[in-house]
């Protein structure tokens, strides 16, 4: 049986972390080869990125391999596309610097130790290996689907502590920063001497299985303004922390740690290199939940990395919504070039109101879970992927871009007709 009364924690970091700034940048190439291709008529279906980014004090490096638009190439006087000794097209660097210092600018930084205009930015991206685009390609031209980009597993999970079915420690983690980032951005107060860089972390009681009272509250936040200390940031911040915690109640003996270490003013890339994909946990469910180990940021969605952790946190999400279930954890399994995927596995972890193996057979009944499938469900072909560089891929409202549809419910009534339909047929 579950346990039911316990402590739990979850991490998240600002948009200005370093690690995020990377996730940013590599999101930002993955926008600007959608929209390339749109412009050029080049299909969305074609498009391939696996980009990666490194950030330091003033130095930016993008690797990785591509298919972009003619737009994105290097080509000569005559309109011809030039190509390296292993008949690679050479990437234009141009574009690809453009949105990256873009991107910083965006953020925030114009420190002396990382400034979006002095920063010096290396391009090395290059095109993607045939032997990789083999997996997709060929698969699609056999069976009629594209087929993944690689072996993989993928988890999704949902539950009912908070309005948008997230576990509360990641939920409140997320919700703090943003509220801070957002008053630093239209420079409220003091809160606009704040830097971009930041960490939160946040402690909840569960009881009886709920979530009750928040025991530990932990803020790391750049403060541009070297004379404050730990109490000059938490009179700044505590405002902000107290909006955010909303009606969660805050436990009497709460430990608030801010800014534990004293001044923090070096911050992002000059005080700590950044590499995109190292906060998958802070990316999806604060460990409340399995993760498959693949980072989302930088990759088109023919990577199953991304798609299917999408298309696994839409349907259990759905799951909970429909009332099938107040848990629900659902993995997926993949094999490059294989366009369905190999398993599919339910955990209602004891809240379920239907069988979890009639379950699993639904999912794949209300949704085709190859990588075109997911991506047409979802509709995923769109320039929709800066925006969940921070702040978590998950628990995010729906836009009207396109952006965060595996947030929407529109599919239980769909699954609960499938369960219902097998239950039927059963008895």
């Amino acid at each position: 049986m579950a346990r039911q009364n316990y402590l739990f924690t979850s991490e998240s970091v600002s948009e200005g972390h370093p690690d995020k700034v990377c996730d940013r940048i590599s999101d930002e190439i993955v926008d600007l080869v959608y929209r390339e291709a749109k412009k050029s008529g080049m299909d969305a279906w074609d498009v391939r990125v696996a980009c990666e980014t490194l950030a330091t004090t003033n130095r930016v490096v993008i690797a990785g391999e591509v298919r972009v638009p003619k737009s994105l190439l290097k080509q000569d006087k005559n309109g011809n596309i030039l190509e390296d000794a292993k008949e690679f097209p050479i990437i234009n660097p141009s574009k690809f610097k453009s949105v990256a210092r873009k991107a910083i600018r965006a953020i925030g930084y114009e420190q002396s130790g990382f400034h979006w205009k002095t920063a010096k930015i290396d391009v090395l991206l290059h095109g993607q290996s045939a032997d990789i685009a083999q997996g997709v390609d060929n698969a699609a031209d056999k069976q009629g689907e594209e087929g993944a980009g690689d072996q993989g597993i993928m988890f999704g999970y949902a539950c009912r502590e908070t309005p948008d079915l997230m576990p509360a420690p990641i939920y409140y983690a997320h919700k703090i920063l943003e509220l801070l980032a957002a008053a630093r951005h239209e420079g409220k107060g003091e809160a606009g001497k704040l830097g971009p860089d930041a960490k939160s972390q946040v402690t909840v009681r569960y009881v009886d299985g709920k979530a009750k009272e928040v025991t530990q509250i932990v803020l790391s936040t750049q403060h541009l303004d070297g004379s404050w200390d730990s109490k000059k940031v938490r009179k700044v911040v505590e405002p902000y922390i107290l909006e955010a915690l909303g009606d969660l109640e805050i436990a009497k003996d709460c430990n608030w740690f801010i800014n534990p270490t004293g001044k923090f003013v070096i911050g992002g890339p000059d005080g700590d290199a950044g590499l995109t994909g190292r906060k998958i946990i802070v990316d999806t469910y604060g460990g409340a939940a399995p993760h498959g180990g693949g980072a989302f940021s930088g990759k088109d969605t023919t990577k199953v990395d991304r798609s299917a952790a999408y298309a696994a946190r839409y349907l259990a999400k759905n799951v909970v919504a429909a009332g099938l279930a107040d848990r629900c954890t659902i993995q997926l399994s993949y094999a490059i070039g294989v366009a369905q995927p190999l398993s599919v596995y339910v955990d209602l972890h004891g809240t379920g109101k239907v069988d979890e193996g009639k379950l699993e057979d639904a999912l794949r009944t209300v949704m085709d879970l190859s990588p075109s499938g997911i991506r047409k469900h979802l509709d995923l072909n769109k320039p929709i992927y800066a925006k969940t560089s921070s702040y978590g891929h998950f628990g995010r409202k729906a836009g009207r871009d396109g952006s965060f549809s595996w947030e929407k419910t529109d599919l239980a009534k769909a699954l609960k007709d499938a369960v219902n339909g097998k239950e039927r047929a059963a008895a």
